[in-house]
């Protein structure tokens, strides 16, 4: 029996350029993200990796290169076309309305799909009203409860620890009904507790809602442990690209993040630090 083709990538990156002045932040990267997956997208510092993001959220225009998503083209299609698309996307830094309640920062993301005009929601007419109850009760309903913040959607975001944070612009992201997941750094500043609630809720994103999530990490054991695919950049160029076990074990991987090539140091840390958040999953 012949074999199954693989199905289309969701997001296909073909030679993305970049610069700013002289400096070219990425230099001709190319990458797949397969429906269903988690990829993750790895590399030290000022590798390039959230002008990736910015790229593919349409906030940086490309010199060079395609992005594809979903079979379309991206060039020339403004940001919030394509969140309309299915992309959405989590920040490095947290951009919430911290004067506003946990479920009205939800409630906007939902913005790109509202049928309801600017004159119909000023007046609050009788279709503005249905649209919102629905609106709220799906996202009471699904999204509060599957990201376990029943218990402050009706605070102000700015009374939140870090972490709870975090989980709130999750939810913003999820209430766009995403195709696909950006999420750049998502675990940045957690403790472990906090990191492993994280870890658990992207899993169960794509397992049980059915979303492709596209990942920038720097914690090494959520990566390797999480991810079905591996994206690794230096200097604005793909330098690897596989499985996670793959990716331990490639040379340029280790000089990038360690300056020279101990490979068996740097694949020992990446284990341990993928077995470490397994059990602590687990645990939990």
């Amino acid at each position: 029996m012949p074999a199954t083709p693989p199905p289309p990538p969701l997001l296909k990156v073909d030679g993305l350029t970049l610069a700013f002045g002289g400096v070219k932040a990425l230099n001709g990267i190319s990458f797949e993200v397969l429906p269903g997956t988690i990829t993750s997208l790895i590399g030290p510092n000022g590798a390039g990796k959230t002008s990736v993001f910015n790229t593919l959220s349409g906030f940086y225009t490309p010199s060079a290169g395609t992005m594809a998503f979903d079979g379309q083209l991206l060039a020339g299609v403004s940001p919030p076309k394509r969140a309309a698309l299915g992309m959405a996307r989590s920040f490095q830094n947290i951009a919430l309305f911290r004067g506003m309640t946990v479920l009205d920062n939800i409630k906007l993301g939902r913005h790109c799909h509202l049928k309801t005009g600017p004159l119909a929601a000023l007046f609050y007419t009788p279709a503005a009203r249905r649209e919102e109850a629905e609106l709220r009760a799906e996202i009471e309903e699904r999204i509060i409860d599957f990201l376990e913040i029943d218990h402050i959607r009706k605070a102000p975001v700015a009374a939140l620890s870090y972490g709870l944070q975090k989980r709130v612009e999750l939810a913003r992201a999820l209430a766009m009904r995403p195709k696909l997941l950006l999420l750049d750094e998502p675990v940045a500043g957690m403790n472990r507790e906090e990191t492993e609630d994280m870890a658990r809720f992207i899993l169960e994103v794509r397992r049980e809602w059915g979303v492709t999530v596209l990942m920038v990490e720097h914690d090494m054991g959520m990566v390797m442990d999480l991810s079905d695919h591996v994206v690794v950049l230096n200097f604005g160029q793909v330098i690897a690209s596989g499985l996670p076990h793959e990716v331990q074990g490639n040379p340029e991987v280790v000089k990038a993040y360690l300056g020279a090539g101990n490979i068996e140091a740097l694949r020992e840390r990446f284990q341990q630090a993928a077995t470490a958040g397994r059990q602590a999953r687990q645990a939990a």
